[in-house]
C-alpha cells in the first residue's frame, strides 16, 4: 500500500470524511466505491472535484476517502472539505487559494434543537383565541 503524501479531515454537520491523497492519476476512491458508482448527482461530483479543478491538479493525485454519517450531500460536503485541507498541506501557494475560494472553512451550520414547548425547532402550536 503506498504511503499517503497528504493528509486532511472534512466537516459537514454529522458527516466526517477522512482523505489521504497519494500520487497516481486522478481516481477518487470513496468507501472502497468509485466516486461516479458514490455519488450518482453530478452536482456532488462536481463538488468533490472543485479543489482539485481550482488548482489544476486533477490528474497528479489520486483521492481515497472513508465518509462516515450524515446524507450524501453532508458527505459531498465533508469530502470537498478533507481535499482541500489535504491540498492546503502542499504549499503555503495553494493553501492561499482554497482560503480565498472558501474552501478551508468548515460550514458551521447544523440542525436547530427543538425547542419544548414547540412542535419543532421554531414552529408553534396553532394559537386559538376562541
Amino acid at each position: 500500500m503506498a504511503e499517503a503524501l497528504y493528509r486532511g479531515t472534512g466537516r459537514r454537520k454529522t458527516a466526517v470524511a477522512r482523505v489521504r491523497l497519494l500520487a497516481g492519476d486522478g481516481k477518487i476512491t470513496v468507501n472502497g466505491r468509485a466516486l461516479d458508482e458514490y455519488f450518482t448527482r453530478p452536482a456532488y461530483r462536481t463538488a468533490v472535484r472543485a479543489p482539485l479543478e481550482l488548482l489544476g491538479l486533477g490528474g497528479r493525485y489520486d483521492v481515497v476517502a472513508k465518509i462516515e454519517g450524515g446524507g450524501p450531500t453532508g458527505q459531498a460536503d465533508a469530502l470537498r472539505h478533507g481535499i482541500a485541507r489535504a491540498l492546503a498541506e502542499e504549499s503555503q501557494d495553494a493553501r492561499g487559494e482554497l482560503k480565498a475560494a472558501g474552501m478551508l472553512t468548515r460550514d458551521s451550520r447544523a440542525v436547530e434543537r427543538k425547542k419544548y414547548g414547540l412542535k419543532k425547532a421554531r414552529k408553534r402550536p396553532q394559537f386559538s383565541k376562541r
